[in-house]
């Protein structure tokens, strides 16, 4: 599947007019009426959502990481409470919440509304939450040459939330470390006490 990888899949234009029709049709299958009042503009206002909470699947975050600057600072830079809304590939529905980058620079920095916008690229795709924090690491470690990456990501899901187990509040934590945030565990507890975990 296409958001499997960490890169942009291929460009491609969605038929519009074809999930419009698909949405009418199943609302007309389970039962509703989808020519009534509340309903008819429904399809319609389903697939526009798609269209932008899907809208990365057509993007590249490495184009967002590109824009460096040199600087000799070898500390660590750490963004953290990034908001952030993704779909999960399971069921179609929403899961939420923040995610928190840091990286250690080898010589380059990145405006730090490009880390947030690479974040927001890979979200807005089908996503697993474990798969969305290997994305984001991977992208700023290749794109920086950075010397370590951590990404920690806190999400609710409402694939468990409201329907299933049905447990609101609970929070899935993954985490992603690269170079020296994995190889030493100093940097590595220095990262999670600066983003409070």
């Amino acid at each position: 599947m296409a958001s499997a990888s960490d890169s942009a899949p291929p460009g491609q234009q969605a038929d519009r007019a074809a999930i419009i029709a698909t949405i009418h049709m199943l609302i007309g299958q389970l039962g509703l009426d989808p020519d009534s009042e509340g309903l008819a503009e429904t399809p319609r206002r389903i697939t526009d959502m798609y269209l932008e909470l899907f809208e990365g699947m057509h993007m590249d975050a490495a184009e967002q990481l590109a824009v460096q600057f040199d600087e000799a600072h070898d500390e660590l830079v750490i963004l953290k409470d990034i908001p952030f809304y993704s779909m999960c590939e399971h069921h179609f529905l929403p899961f939420h919440g923040t995610a928190h980058v840091g990286y250690l620079p080898d010589g380059k920095i990145v405006g730090l509304s490009k880390i947030a916008r690479a974040v927001e690229i890979f979200a807005r795709r089908p996503q697993v939450q474990e798969r969305l924090t290997s994305q984001i690491a991977n992208a700023i470690e290749s794109a920086l040459g950075a010397k370590g990456v951590g990404v920690v990501i806190e999400a609710e899901h409402l694939c468990m939330t409201a329907r299933g187990v049905r447990k609101p509040g609970a929070l899935m934590v993954t985490s992603a470390m690269r170079g020296r945030f994995r190889e030493t565990e100093n940097t590595r507890q220095e990262f999670l006490r600066l983003i409070g975990r």
